[in-house]
Parts: C-alpha cells; structure tokens; sequence
C-alpha cells in the first residue's frame, strides 16, 4: 500500500512538473509555480481570495503585455496591457466568449446566461436582451423605488437613537425585497421580516462547504473532470425551491390572468410566445438560424435565479461599499445630498427614474465605488480555438483560460494616482478621456458585457437616494476604516460586514 501511494505520488509530481514547462516552452514571461498549487497558494490555504492572488501576478507582470500563471498545474494567461484586453473582450470576442466554466447539465438552474457558452449564450442572450433595455428598467422602476422608500422607513427608529448599522445586511434586505418582487413577483417585506424563507434559501446558495470547494480546486485543474467525477454542489435543495417558486408564480398569473410590470413577466412572454412586447419571433435571430426557440419553465426559473444572485449580492456589496467611503469622507458625502436634495426638489419631492438619471455626482461617486470595489474583481474567458496573439509569435492552444485582472487594473497607480483614495472627481469627463477605456471594467466589456448593467446602477442608486436624502452617515466605534475581504467569497466581500451610525439630517 506503502509503496504505491509513493508511486502515485511520484506520477502525479512529475506529471505536474512537465505541466509547469508550458509557459517556457511558449516563450511567455511567467512567475514561478509552487508544487501543487501553481500561483495560488494564499488563496488555496484562506490567507487571500483567488482575485487577490491574480492581483498580485499582475503587479509582477507590469512592463510585459501578458504572462502566465498556473492555476494548480493548469496553465492560464493574465492580460496586463488595455489593448489586449480590448482584442480579447471585444475584436476577438468570437475566439473568447465563453468563461471555461463548466456547466452542470444535470442541474437545471444552471442554464442560465452568466454560465453557458457557445450557441447556447448566443441564443439566450439575443431573446435577453429586449427585456433589459432603458424602457424596460423604467417600467420596473416604481417596484424598486417603492422598496428604496419602505428602506428609509426602517431606518428611521435606529436613525433616531444614533444606533449602529450594518450596512451589508441592510443592502443585502432591500436588494432581496427589490428582486424577489421583480425577478419572482413575490412580495416578502425582508426589511421588517430580515429572517423570510426566501431570504434563507438564498443564503444557504453562498454558504461555503466542502463540496463547493472541492468544485472549485477540480475546476482550477481540469473543469472535464467535475462530470467525470460526477461532483455535485450544495445546489439541488436551493434549486428545489426557486424553481417551485417559480412554477407557482406563472401558473397563477396564467391560470388568473395577472400581468405585472416585471422581470418575470417579460420571462413569460418568452416561454409563450418566444419574444417581448411586440417583437415577433425571429427578430433577434442569429444568421442563418430559425428562432422559433421558447424559454422551458426551467429556463425562466435559472434567468429568474441568476437575476437574483447576480443583482442581490453585487448591488448590496456597491450600496455598503459606497456607504462606507462616503462616512469617512464627509465633504463628499454632503455634497451628494446637496445634489439629492436639489433634484428632489425639482421633482416635487419624489424619487422618480428621472431624478435618478438626473443626479450626475451621485453617478461619479458610484463609479469611484465600482472602481475602488469592482463586485467581480476578475474576468475569466477562454478560447475555443487556437489563437495568434497579436503583435506577437505566442500561440495560444484551445481551451487556455484567460484572465483580466479587474482589481489590479482598478488599483494601478499608473493609471489611477493614489488608487487607495477615494475620489469621484476621477470620473469626470475630462479625466475618463485621458484613460483608455479598457482599465475600468466593474461590468466586464464588449458582447458579454453584464446584461443587467443598467438595471444593478439603477437599483443601487435608488437605494443611496433613499438613504442620504433622510440621513447622515458617519464611522461608529466598530467601524473597520481600511476593509480586507473575504478569501473565499465570488464577489468582494468585506470580512465582518460595514458598521456604521445613522443620524436624522437637519435639513433648513
């Protein structure tokens, strides 16, 4: 026994040193992998997340245009020069749309738009897309302003006792009341009733365990292997509820005749009928296909399912994040509220999509966040074919992942002066010109730019507006002034959440 673990040992050693030739063979600059875990070691043992590790090699591969890591044995490319990425997201999109993760086709909400690739995304993406454009967000705005103004509310009893605040759990509630009203047409209150069932199943999505560990380390070395292994997740009882949710929900709007102003109307409308609103099918149809194709009920139930993750955790994280600075910094803070204030009052007092789009600092201040705490502080794409690198002799074979450093470019100080600063001003018009336009990326770009881009600002503004416009905010005894983040969360998450204290403005 002894002696053949010693073998297997050695086998999967030398198997690992031949892979860690790669980058040398091809002539790319590379840092040097550590035996087992290549260039993530910190990130593997809890000591800093996987972005923050990418970070790290794209501070040591400034002056190349890319170089090589290994993720475990597995070879991937990082991006440092903007025209790069720029030929990777966008010219060359077609090499690199998909995101070299594996989707599991045994689980049905996994078949939704962040994971798939090829065809597949294509074709969601184009029967997407109409349900989220500027007249779309509009229809859907009151749902949200209403939670915005049911925020401000809460807040008023713990405002009125200069009580504490974390600021995570707050955004975290009225985002879950915003989406579970319009991706599910589900009223639940999560503000005044924080513990509601569908609060809990979405939490238990994130809870970290082993076998979602053990999926990631099986997909930093070989993605192939998670359905050799047939390795499942924490999903299927999470999966069991939103999708009985979601049956439930279209049978009574069809069965009772009911239409909303939603997202999951608009989901319905493309189960039935295969369009939105007045599109015929076949509108958005990719040359040379016959799109005749409508969504499944479990189709509905996983855009319904990745509206809520991706909308919930990102815009609570942006909300706290920006909550956060605008308490250490109070000059900026009063001077988004002096704007609230002069809008709303243009408007008669209400917060209204026009207001929102109208308050141009706030938007900086947004922005600055987004920099500052890019919510996906990494892109992943992979080729789906061989690739010429351009300007260069460097080959990549099929199936290599590429990575673009969102965080580190966020952070250059080439780029961005004193980028630990927060400061709105960066993005005024005069200085955005002076940037290339591919080191700000909090959405990702080109084609498989983030399809609820302007749906997440908007629900995050709307809850800022809320917020300021009736309190200040200010550090409190727990405040943590410089966050670090949690190693093993998707999204950039600040470990022990956002404290601060609320009081009631005095307004003249």
């Amino acid at each position: 026994m002894l002696g053949a673990l010693l073998l297997i040992a050695a086998v999967v050693y030398v198997w690992f040193a031949y892979s860690y030739k790669y980058w040398k063979k091809k002539g790319v600059p590379y840092l040097e992998p550590q035996f087992p875990f290549g260039n993530i070691y910190k990130s593997f043992v809890g000591k800093q997340s996987m972005p923050a590790d990418v970070t790290d090699a794209y501070k040591q591969l400034k002056g190349h245009r890319f170089g090589g890591i290994y993720f475990f044995n597995r070879p991937a490319l990082v991006l440092v020069e903007p025209d790069l990425i720029r030929s990777i997201l966008v010219k060359d999109f077609w090499t690199f749309q998909d995101r070299g993760i594996r989707v599991d086709e045994r689980e049905p909400l996994s078949r939704h738009l962040f994971l798939l690739g090829g065809s597949k995304w294509r074709r969601l993406r184009a029967k997407l897309t109409p349900t989220f454009t500027s007249g779309k967000m509009k229809m859907m705005f009151q749902t949200m302003a209403d939670c915005g103004r049911e925020m401000g509310e809460v807040l008023e009893a713990a405002a009125s006792r200069g009580e504490e605040v974390e600021m995570r759990e707050l955004a975290a509630r009225y985002a879950t009341d915003v989406i579970a009203s319009v991706a599910f047409g589900i009223e639940i209150d999560c503000q005044r009733e924080p513990d509601t069932e569908f609060r809990q199943w979405g939490r238990r999505f994130f809870q970290q365990n082993f076998l979602n560990t053990l999926n990631r380390i099986i997909t930093a070395i070989n993605p192939k292997l998670l359905n050799i292994l047939r390795v499942k997740s924490n999903a299927s009882a999470v999966s069991h509820y939103f999708r009985s949710m979601v049956r439930q929900t279209v049978k009574y709007r069809e069965e009772n005749g009911v239409t909303r102003n939603d997202f999951m109307q608009l989901m319905i409308e493309l189960k039935n009928k295969g369009c939105v609103g007045s599109d015929k099918p076949g509108a958005h149809k990719e040359k040379g296909e016959e799109d005749t194709w409508k969504l499944s009920m479990d189709d509905v139930a996983a855009q319904a399912f990745v509206f809520f993750l991706a909308g919930f955790e990102t815009s609570s994280t942006t909300m706290s994040f920006a909550l956060h600075e605008l308490a250490h910094h109070p000059d900026i803070q009063a001077r988004v509220q002096e704007e609230i204030d002069a809008v709303l009052k243009q408007h008669d007092g209400k917060v209204t999509y026009e207001s929102i789009n109208s308050m141009h600092y706030l938007e900086k201040v947004v922005a600055e966040t987004l920099r500052k705490y890019p919510p996906l502080p990494v892109l992943n794409r992979e080729s789906n074919a061989v690739y010429k690198i351009p300007d260069s002799d460097v080959v990549l074979d099929k199936g290599t992942p590429v990575v673009i450093p969102v965080y580190g470019l966020h952070h250059d100080p080439e780029i961005y002066p004193d980028p630990e600063r927060f400061d709105p001003e960066r993005f005024s018009e005069e200085q955005k010109a002076q940037r290339h336009p591919y080191v700000y990326l909090p959405f990702g770009e080109g084609p498989r730019i983030c399809i609820g881009m302007r749906f997440g600002l908007l629900q995050t503004k709307v809850g800022l507006t809320n917020i300021l416009s009736r309190y200040n905010i200010e550090p409190c005894e727990k405040t943590i002034r410089h966050l670090s983040f949690e190693p093993r969360a998707i999204v950039l998450t600040p470990k022990g959440g956002i404290q601060l204290r609320l009081s009631k403005r005095n307004k003249v």
